[in-house]
């Protein structure tokens, strides 16, 4: 089966301009947030469930990096595309191809943590397991 790819349109509005008319650059990674809380939701783990289910904190950032072709302007449309191009032990790295129209705008790299609170310090947190279930549901391998 396919491994799982997540599409979403994207409005660029006025907001995530810059005085030039073009999305500033952070904007991009807030969407490309939005994204992958959107891909694990279309692998049936919408955020919420996926901490209580999993008792996890969350799936904090620890590196990403972009490589800006395209730029895109207020009142265009981007079409962003993302999925899992690899699973570790307790993390997990995303890739993110935003579109405009065909042409590849952006291409872009995060790796998150499977992250839960340190058991000796409740004010840190610590990478666990991802679960393999979480993995099989991205794979269309889950039971």
């Amino acid at each position: 089966m396919p491994e799982l790819v997540s599409r979403r349109e994207v409005m660029i509005e006025w907001g995530d301009c810059d005085p030039a008319g073009i999305v500033y650059f952070p904007r991009y990674f807030a969407f490309f947030d939005n994204c992958t809380a959107g891909l694990f939701a279309a692998a049936g783990l919408p955020k919420p469930d996926m901490v209580r289910r999993y008792g996890i904190i969350g799936i904090p950032m620890v590196d990403t990096r972009a490589k800006f072709g395209i730029p895109s302007k207020w009142g265009e449309t981007i079409t962003i595309e993302s999925r899992i191009s690899a699973w570790h032990r307790s993390s997990f790295d995303v890739e993110h191809r935003a579109f405009k129209g065909e042409a590849l705008a952006i291409e872009a790299w995060e790796t998150r943590v499977w992250a839960a609170r340190h058991p000796d310090d409740p004010d840190r947190i610590k990478g666990v397991p991802v679960p393999d279930e979480v993995k099989a549901l991205f794979a269309g391998t889950a039971a």
